[in-house]
């Protein structure tokens, strides 16, 4: 067994003693201090309550120092204590790990429809006859491996026209854009609010050589609608984000994205929410096309009538 890199030090306290603890933990745990707690949902739209008690985590390197510090550690909570209640920390050597290297070994490919593969970005492809996406699993949102994304891949597979444009609402990673252009979309649009998510989709964009076709944006639907981006509709709009977001971006004008005659994907959606994005798309004059699930999670195909 190698020698250990790390002493772990948790304390489990209640959500008031718990900032006190982790100031305590962090004047000697120099790559900073982890507070966990639970959260209760109300429903799938709350933001959620923290609720029961803490659970504060700090490391502290293993070396010449570690025997001292572990003491003036034990020091500070047994003063603190004697304020409030502060239950005896535990202690716990840990190897180092190449964490990243060890987390890959559990990231597999994943077959979408009938022509894609989502594939790690270091992974061979095991499947040549498909058309593989490669992503970096480490960075935004949108890896694949939910169903919300899985579901509009599949339908991006069926919809897409190729030699037309897409606009991907919410981009995340850039994984719905990506899979689009690689199916023969000559443009595509990545749009979100989010700086991570633009670097996200713009370094996957490279691994996957569409950077050129990929148009990224940070910005709002009234921005494109007045011209801000090379586009301002297209024939196949994609929104794989949360039920309420998909609501405001319906009052935002989202329908107006879409071309006449064209399609917009809409996933993220919880099976107990179907219902209010059913009755958004009918407000903005949609026609219903399929309905596709995975477990609690549905996505919709709908059109926008020609005029």
């Amino acid at each position: 067994m190698a020698d250990p890199a790390w002493l772990e030090i948790s304390v489990i306290v209640d959500s008031e003693t718990a900032e006190a603890v982790a100031e305590v933990l962090s004047r000697y745990a120099e790559n900073g201090v982890v507070v966990e707690q639970g959260v209760d949902y109300n429903d799938a739209e709350d933001v959620g309550t923290p609720f029961g008690p803490c659970l504060v985590t700090g490391y502290l390197p293993v070396d010449e120092t570690t025997e001292e510090k572990r003491q003036r550690i034990l020091e500070g909570l047994w003063y603190l204590g004697r304020i409030t209640a502060v239950p005896e920390p535990e202690f716990k050597f840990i190897e180092d790990e190449d964490w990243m290297a060890a987390w890959k070994k559990f990231y597999c490919p994943i077959l979408i429809g009938e022509k894609l593969l989502i594939l790690p970005a270091w992974m061979p492809s095991i499947e040549p006859e498909r058309i593989a996406i490669k992503i970096d699993p480490s960075m935004a949102f949108g890896t694949g491996t939910h169903p919300t994304t899985q579901l509009c891949l599949a339908m991006v597979e069926k919809y897409v026209v190729p030699h037309q444009d897409i606009i991907d609402m919410g981009c995340g990673s850039g994984i719905l854009s990506i899979g689009a252009l690689l199916l023969g979309a000559r443009h595509a649009l990545g749009v979100d609010i989010d700086n991570e998510s633009m670097q996200s989709s713009r370094e996957n964009a490279e691994n996957n050589g569409v950077a050129d076709k990929l148009e990224l944006f940070k910005g709002t639907v009234r921005e494109i609608l007045n011209g801000a981006c090379s586009i301002r509709q297209a024939p196949l709009v994609t929104a794989n984000i949360l039920t309420p977001i998909l609501i405001q971006l319906f009052d935002q004008g989202m329908a107006d994205l879409i071309t006449p005659g064209g399609v917009i994907l809409l996933s993220g959606i919880l099976e107990e929410q179907d219902e209010k994005i059913r009755n958004a798309a009918k407000a903005q004059g949609l026609e219903f096309l399929e309905k596709r699930q995975i477990a609690d999670w549905v996505a919709y195909a709908y059109r926008k009538p020609q005029k």
